[in-house]
């Protein structure tokens, strides 16, 4: 149903989770644990997904914050479970909220911050992540809750594989040379959002050793993981999820 990114493994009041595509009541081709209500599935499957998704958890639906994701760069301080629109990344150091992300290609980055007790749970795309959404929400959580990035700790979550993230030039263009790469013999350019994003956050001061990044794809591995491009948008999302016990 789940998997939980080691490089939270050592701190028990976390509850952090990246969702697989198993384990749900959602027929093909959302099967079977879509999470998100922005897809054909129904929302008797979906509200019937997310209510065994945290139970498996252990979490409360009361305890969720989530957001409308519009593949921007704009970033929420949450105080208070709750949905909104139009942020792409959410933050906060209050106890017991669960922030969360919908994926189904873009990389989702999940991020402790050990000193301060905070945490962010970021959606990034390619947009977002020329954007730099991720520099942007550890600048955010430095002048929120005084955020020390060499006190943190970050997951580079499950997404589109350079392989597989075939774009034309004016997404190319975008990018710079050393997260692209050019095929000559399609005459097309593959981005590597992962790297990319690692790059921000090492860039931030968030020390290699506490970055993990995941070896799963959606596209590569999609027996397990949800993807929109490889499904054709036929497809359901992904959730990753970061939050503090109190």
């Amino acid at each position: 149903m789940f998997r939980t990114p080691s490089v939270f493994s050592s701190f028990s009041h976390l509850i952090t989770a990246e969702s697989t595509r198993h384990g749900g009541v959602s027929p093909t081709p959302y099967a079977s644990l879509n999470l998100s209500l922005s897809t054909g599935d129904s929302s008797a499957n979906v509200a019937k997904n997310q209510e065994l998704f945290w139970q498996t958890l252990g979490v409360h639906p009361n305890q969720v914050a989530s957001s409308y994701q519009i593949h921007g760069a704009e970033i929420l301080e949450v105080a208070h479970p709750g949905r909104w629109e139009g942020y792409d990344a959410l933050i906060t150091n209050s106890k017991d909220i669960l922030l969360t992300v919908t994926i189904a290609d873009c990389a989702p980055i999940l991020i402790y911050d050990h000193q301060q007790q905070a945490v962010a749970a970021i959606h990034a795309g390619w947009r977002g992540t020329v954007q730099e959404i991720v520099t942007k929400t550890i600048r955010k959580m430095q002048g929120t809750y005084g955020t020390d990035p060499a006190q943190c700790y970050a997951y580079v979550g499950t997404c589109i594989d350079e392989c597989s993230f075939e774009v034309g030039d004016e997404v190319a263009d975008q990018f710079a040379t050393p997260y692209k790469q050019y095929n000559p013999t399609i005459g097309k350019y593959f981005v590597d959002l992962k790297k990319a994003n690692r790059y921000q956050l090492t860039q931030a001061g968030i020390p290699e050793a506490n970055i993990q990044t995941s070896t799963y794809s959606t596209v590569i591995h999609n027996e397990d993981y949800f993807s929109f491009r490889h499904e054709k948008g036929l497809t359901g999302r992904l959730l990753a999820c970061i939050g503090l016990k109190a």
